[in-house]
């Protein structure tokens, strides 16, 4: 054994390498109605690391790279959508403020119920809040040893509590009036409708708000393209797309579904989906690139990821999109020139604005601020780059550089960035985590972690159901609120819904703010 410990000692990367390996795996096994994915990295680093103390040395600069890619991508991935939901989110974003308060109040008091030190109860609330605030703790506290114990022996609690709340609030519908329906939950469907009345395009409900699209137009046995100014006369077919709520209202407008179904006739107009490739459309919003007057043709749909949604005209492209462009059957040549339509164009990582944006968020983590009472506030290696990825992925393009990574890119990046960081926490963690796990002060910060936990998760879930937002985005706040990567991953493996990403951009950045700061209050109390 002595060997072999020695062994991946000296080899640290084989033994990141095996704990990704057997972490997979462990994640894979359902245990009732919870499966714990990308997070099986952490308790697999936990026990390899508690078989000796040297695996978990000196691995800063990985860990430290696996924080940066998770967090930097998801905010580009939020941020294109924060700056419209920040109306809907700001109850969430002031109850998860109350809720960070509340957990340091009920940490303190029960901390001393318990014999539980000022640096334990900072530990824990660091680490079951899985938070970089644990670099601010270990300041205040002067490194003191109870504190990276009550990190070590929380961390895995947030990720275990925070797992069970999302498995029990994910799939929920309860009332959610003041939220936007989720694109990925609603779909798109196409309806081929026969015109019963005078009427025309523009007057048909939704399209003037962007909710329905129209392509195809059939009169007298000649199929065209159907244009925004057309009137449209008794008999006339049209092919109407959009989410079913609202492609039945324009139906029911226009007249009856066709018995014929247009898209079958693809002579004279013909459609295909193309890939996004060619970097002089990305940062540029759909209605600016001018389809029909380079292809004679319209997008209808516009497929990000596994989200497909109707083609507004302030949709912003990004590289790897995929559009569905109907045209004239001799001009699908233009369309492929103009979108670009190359994978192997598209799967290549724009190291530039990778590494300045990940560059740029660290060198705002490392900015210091002083505060009164001696206290100091750093955003660090994780709200640094998501902050920043937040405010590229709402600028999108500056210049000719283009912020936004493929879909698929940045959710192998999020996910390596993930599995590494988990990992090296793991391993990290395992002597602590082992010898005082199942002593009455391991026990105590146990259960201290998990009550604190259920009641400021509680306070977030309860607001988003009182200012009737959906479950998903209560989900995704949840989750941001923890700040746990992992719970995030799990939560999108339970519900494809884009308000989840959203809503954790948004608390986890805010989060991680009034973390820093509360945890060193926790000290001086």
């Amino acid at each position: 054994m002595t060997v072999l410990t020695d062994f991946l000692a000296t080899h640290q990367l084989l033994t990141i390498l095996i704990v990704l390996a057997s972490g997979a795996l462990l994640g894979q096994i359902k245990f009732g109605p919870l499966r714990f994915g990308a997070a099986g990295a952490l308790f697999m680093g936990l026990v390899v690391g508690a078989l000796d103390p040297r695996f978990g040395q000196n691995l800063g600069m990985i860990k430290g790279l696996g924080v940066v890619l998770f967090c930097y991508t998801v905010g580009l991935a939020a941020g294109s959508t924060f700056l419209s939901d920040l109306k809907r989110q700001w109850s969430l974003m002031l109850a998860g403020i109350v809720g960070l308060a509340a957990m340091a109040a009920a940490g303190l008091g029960l901390g001393r119920v318990f014999g539980l030190s000022p640096a334990h109860v900072a530990g824990l609330y660091a680490g079951v809040l899985t938070s970089p605030a644990i670099d601010a703790a270990s300041t205040a506290t002067h490194g003191a040893g109870d504190t990276l114990v009550g990190y070590a022996l929380s961390y895995p609690v947030g990720v275990v509590v925070g797992l069970i709340m999302v498995a029990l609030v994910a799939k929920r519908h309860w009332p959610a009036a003041k939220d936007n329906t989720s694109m990925a939950e609603a779909g798109l469907t196409s309806v081929s409708t026969v015109v019963d009345r005078e009427t025309s395009i523009r007057e048909t409900p939704g399209f003037n708000d962007d909710q329905i699209r129209m392509s195809y137009l059939l009169r007298d046995g000649e199929m065209r393209l159907a244009t925004p100014d057309d009137d449209l006369h008794v008999g006339d077919q049209v092919l109407v797309i959009g989410n079913p709520d609202d492609v039945d209202r324009a139906v029911e407008h226009l007249g009856h579904v066709s018995d014929r179904t247009l898209t079958d006739e693809r002579h004279e107009i013909d459609y295909r989906r193309f890939v996004v490739s060619n970097p002089a459309l990305v940062g540029h919003t759909l209605g600016s690139i001018d389809v029909r007057g380079r292809t004679s043709g319209k997008v209808t749909r516009v497929r990000r990821g596994d989200l497909d949604m109707l083609a507004r005209d302030d949709i912003v492209i990004q590289p790897g999109d995929r559009v569905l462009c109907v045209v004239p059957a001799h001009r699908l040549s233009d369309a492929a020139d103009l979108f670009g339509d190359s994978e192997a164009r598209v799967s290549q990582v724009d190291a530039l604005s990778l590494g300045l944006g990940a560059a740029l968020g660290l060198l705002l983590g490392a900015l210091m601020v002083a505060l009164p009472s001696g206290l100091q506030f750093e955003l660090g290696a994780a709200a640094g780059p998501l902050v920043m990825g937040m405010i590229l992925g709402a600028v999108h393009r500056t210049g000719p550089i283009r912020w936004q990574l493929p879909h698929a890119t940045n959710a192998i990046l999020r996910q390596l960035g993930l599995m590494l960081f988990l990992a090296c926490v793991g391993l990290a963690s395992g002597p602590a985590f082992l010898s005082q796990a199942i002593s009455w002060t391991g026990l105590a910060v146990v259960g201290v972690s998990a009550i604190t936990l259920v009641l400021g998760g509680a306070i977030v879930i309860a607001a988003a159901w009182f200012n009737k937002l959906s479950a998903q985005r209560a989900t995704g706040a949840f989750a941001g609120f923890v700040g746990q990567p992992a719970i995030l991953s799990y939560a999108n493996s339970l519900v494809n819904d884009e308000r989840i990403e959203s809503a954790y951009g948004a608390l986890f950045a805010l989060g991680t703010i009034v973390k820093i700061l509360l945890v060193q209050v926790i000290v001086l109390v």
